[in-house]
């Protein structure tokens, strides 16, 4: 895997994405950038405007093993993880995997099942393997779920825990389309589903070498104290009752490298780093107060104009002069 050729696989992949997901080229990329950091993505928007066909747009742009879930206040944890099964024949309990055990695992409406539910999710994202009666089961990698939510607080949901939202490297809302794309969308799709003529772009091989090669990308001593600044000063702002992670400045970093590789870099500046600023910090912050004004969960309009005022003032690293 050399630079052309990483470009030219992922600009296939983003290609065959996009054909589905009309007029949201942001959302995709950063979809994108997510599997090829080895990350887990939220997709958070209102019903009904493609948040399950992105997941699904992107699942089938990979040849990999997908498994879809839909989460429902009475799916059980064990449907999630697997369940041990007593064999009369042997003697002996056997291990049925459940769903969770795909290279890709589309957790569609996440927030619609019990916090129970929810909280099976958490080794499997963390450590990739589930642990049944005391046996640990390795997944597939690399491992991905792809999550979806509604942001409002509607009947029958319940939101996500923040130890929860902290393992996903990644938060997008798909937001409204134009009305160009959407005229579209109704022309397009009144006699065909525009799923159904996806073909894989990449075999697992092959995403395997992109995320080696995002991987190796060069990240200063300076750029990585920039991306330490920054989550660092989400600890201590006044306007801030939890800041970043440890693992959010880890993911940040790694999220970086893939979007520098994809702008044909084989190197990181700070701004890869603030382009990934909201994407990757801003469902981990709580603050200390919600504006008049603000949207649920949080006042998601406050933390953004916090993240904004912080990468205005936190001290940028210059390149030292040849």
């Amino acid at each position: 895997m050399d630079a052309d050729r990483f470009r030219e696989t992922t600009s296939g992949i983003l290609s065959s994405v996009s054909g589905v997901i009309d007029g949201k080229p942001d959302a995709v990329r950063t979809a994108l950038v997510a599997i090829l950091a080895e990350g887990h993505l939220l997709i958070e928007d209102v019903p009904g405007v493609g948040k399950t066909m992105l997941a699904k747009a992107l699942a089938a742009s990979v040849d990999a093993t997908v498994r879809r879930i839909q989460f429902t206040p009475d799916l059980l944890p064990s449907d999630v993880t697997g369940i041990s099964v007593f064999n009369p024949v042997h003697r002996e309990f056997e291990f049925k995997p459940g769903a969770i055990f795909a290279h890709i695992v589309i957790a569609d409406e996440i927030n619609r099942s019990s916090p129970k539910t929810q909280s099976a999710l958490l080794e499997a994202m963390e450590e990739q393997q589930v642990t049944v009666d005391g046996h640990s089961h390795p997944l597939p990698r690399p491992f991905l779920v792809v999550a979806t939510q509604n942001p409002l607080e509607m009947e029958g949901t319940y939101a996500l825990p923040e130890a929860q939202r902290d393992r996903f490297m990644m938060r997008i809302s798909m937001g409204y389309p134009d009305a160009a794309a959407e005229a579209l969308m109704l022309r397009q799709r009144d006699a065909v589903n525009p799923l159904a003529d996806i073909r894989p772009v990449v075999s697992m091989d092959e995403v395997a070498r992109l995320i080696a090669f995002a991987r190796a990308v060069h990240v200063s001593p300076a750029v990585e104290e920039y991306a330490v600044a920054l989550a660092q000063a989400t600890r201590s702002h006044p306007d801030l009752r939890l800041g970043a992670s440890p693992r959010a400045t880890l993911q940040l970093v790694r999220a970086a490298k893939v979007w520098a590789a994809l702008e044909g870099r084989a190197f990181v500046i700070p701004d890869d780093v603030i382009a990934l600023l909201h994407p990757v910090l801003a469902h981990r912050l709580i603050p200390t107060r919600t504006v008049s004004g603000a949207r649920s969960r949080g006042g998601t309009d406050t933390v953004t104009a916090v993240l904004d005022r912080l990468a205005a003032h936190v001290r940028v690293p210059v390149a030292p002069r040849s």
